[in-house]
């Protein structure tokens, strides 16, 4: 196991239990004590979490991972979910993106679509394949030195854990665009409450883009539906297609569908 791998598991064993000791980490993951606690030592040393005797706890009192900690998970299931959304999208839309790792791979299939050499590269930078508008400062990163992709990014003020800029600057600029289509990366998809996130600044962001939008596609894995989180974004009502992976339950399914919800399973 590598030490990304490592730190990728501690991270998600604190954000699961509230406390790591020593001795059971180096069990779990069939190291040694001494490699747990340099670990851990690298961690604090980061800010993601608190050394304590013989452990370490939550940095903060409210802990969730950083973006580039929860890549790694279902990262095939992203990928095809990414590349089947890619193919939703059509030359000369205006796209909105919200931030997550699901959202950043939708980001990368639009820039091998639309800037990577295929058919739907030829546009100038006076006249872009896509308008891509975001809120997300990395797909923002990645996208700004495709020239056939038009980029517009919101203000607002950045959370250090998605990336994510919120509060009432991104309002402003998203009340200001018409989008043709959003696609939005959730926490949770539940049948009688619809999408939402963990925290209540983004699911308002999350919310003006869907009311900015013709189209809401929502992609996530499938370990999401019937998820709740704290924050509800919107109603099924509002979204037109949901993009998942194929362990989707027939169940699910079935009730999305009769919400009225196109479910993409690949």
């Amino acid at each position: 196991m590598s030490k990304h791998e490592r730190w990728n598991t501690l991270l998600e064993l604190l954000a699961a239990t509230g406390r790591l000791e020593v001795e059971e980490a180096a069990a779990t993951l069939d190291v040694s004590p001494a490699t747990i606690r340099r670990d851990l030592d690298e961690l604090a040393e980061q800010r993601l979490l608190l050394r304590t005797r013989g452990g370490a706890v939550p940095q903060g009192v409210s802990y969730e991972l950083p973006l580039r900690y929860k890549s790694s998970r279902h990262a095939s299931e992203k990928q095809r979910i990414a590349a089947a959304v890619a193919e939703l999208i059509h030359e000369g839309e205006v796209v909105g993106l919200n931030g997550g790792t699901t959202t950043t791979e939708v980001a990368r299939s639009l820039a091998l679509r639309f800037a990577g050499g295929g058919p739907e590269s030829t546009a100038s930078p006076r006249s872009p394949a896509l308008t891509v508008v975001t809120n997300a400062l990395n797909i923002a990163g990645e996208l700004a030195v495709r020239p056939q992709i038009k980029i517009v990014v919101s203000g607002g003020v950045a959370r250090p854990q998605t990336y994510e800029l919120v509060g009432p600057l991104a309002a402003g600029v998203l009340n200001e665009v018409v989008l043709d289509v959003v696609v939005l990366g959730v926490d949770g998809i539940d049948p009688e409450l619809g999408i939402m996130a963990h925290h209540e600044d983004e699911a308002g962001i999350s919310r003006l883009f869907a009311e900015r939008a013709s189209r809401v596609v929502v992609v996530t894995d499938s370990s999401k539906l019937g998820r709740r989180a704290f924050a509800r974004i919107c109603g099924l009502d509002r979204v037109d297609v949901l993009v998942t992976d194929a362990a989707i339950p027939a169940e699910a399914v079935r009730r999305l569908t009769d919400a009225g919800v196109e479910v993409v399973p690949v």
